[in-house]
């Protein structure tokens, strides 16, 4: 699971993927915690290296705060051919052989007049997984309802408190668990996105 983002412009938000080429599918989850504001979704981009190195970005489609999750196939984008996208003219620091996740804020209008990659459709996926990840979120979202500093913290000899880190580090191992467990090579991007 990977949940820390270079952002590249108010509205844009880049995620490093490693080994790319052992990589078919993304899962790109929000955490909510952080909601997009009303109104506004997130475009997701796939970019690769091409033989000279440069950066092809292809449109994967979007994630919205009614729509939090997504799955795409990104094993046979590889070799395709790049579509317009809003990273063109920035400078993004990357290495030759990673291959990047962008986020792009934008209205949810725009994203409904936007066209993905044919061939990145959206992975359906069995009913337990998807109840798995539900459960998962929906018990990191009710334990971070209840979060409070250590100054804001009563004390209470009776009650363990359990630091949130330690939350969302459990839930990063387990998610990489099931990476590891699956042998179709899944990734998890989870995106908490901060606009200024």
């Amino acid at each position: 699971v990977q949940t820390a983002a270079q952002q590249v412009a108010e509205d844009k938000f880049v995620f490093d993927l490693p080994d790319y080429e052992s990589i078919n599918h993304v899962v790109v989850f929000m955490l909510g915690t952080i909601p997009f504001p009303e109104g506004m979704g997130g475009s997701v981009y796939f970019s690769y290296p091409d033989s000279n190195g440069m950066p092809v970005w292809q449109l994967l489609g979007f994630v919205t705060n009614g729509k939090p999750s997504a799955i795409f196939k990104i094993s046979g984008l590889k070799s395709g051919e790049g579509s317009q996208h809003p990273f063109g003219a920035m400078k993004i620091a990357r290495t030759p052989s990673v291959a990047q996740i962008g986020i792009s804020v934008e209205l949810l209008d725009s994203l409904a007049q936007q066209t993905p990659v044919g061939n990145a459709a959206v992975s359906s996926v069995d009913s337990f997984t998807q109840f798995t990840q539900k459960m998962l979120d929906n018990f990191y979202n009710f334990a971070s309802s209840f979060a409070v500093s250590q100054a804001q913290m009563t004390p209470s000899p009776s009650e363990m408190f359990i630091p949130a880190n330690v939350v969302l580090k459990w839930y990063e191992k387990f998610c990489i668990s099931i990476i590891k467990a699956s042998s179709s090579h899944i990734y998890f991007l989870s995106v908490n996105i901060f606009l200024l």
